[in-house]
């Protein structure tokens, strides 16, 4: 489902703001199935963006495109620091 006020442009400046940091992506490949993974935004282009797991054994999809995001089939979450208590 379309989200209502979010735009390709938001989307684009919102994922440039990311490059570079941690971030968790979260794909829905339907049917009720979801994976997770910690990965670093790395490369931002026109029309997509890559994304490089953590996990070097991880084999799916790692470029994306912003539409993904709009249509709610990609998700991502910037890692916050957690504060650890001394």
């Amino acid at each position: 489902m379309i989200k209502v006020g979010i735009t390709i442009n938001s989307i684009k400046q919102t994922i440039n703001s990311l490059s570079g940091k941690p971030v968790t992506v979260k794909l829905n490949l339907g049917r009720n199935k979801f994976v997770t993974f910690p990965a670093v935004v790395n490369g931002v282009y026109p029309s997509l963006f890559t994304v490089s797991p953590f996990d070097k054994s991880f084999l799916g999809k790692t470029a994306y495109s912003y539409s993904e995001i709009l249509c709610g089939r990609v998700r991502i979450h910037e890692k916050l620091k957690s504060a650890k208590p001394e």
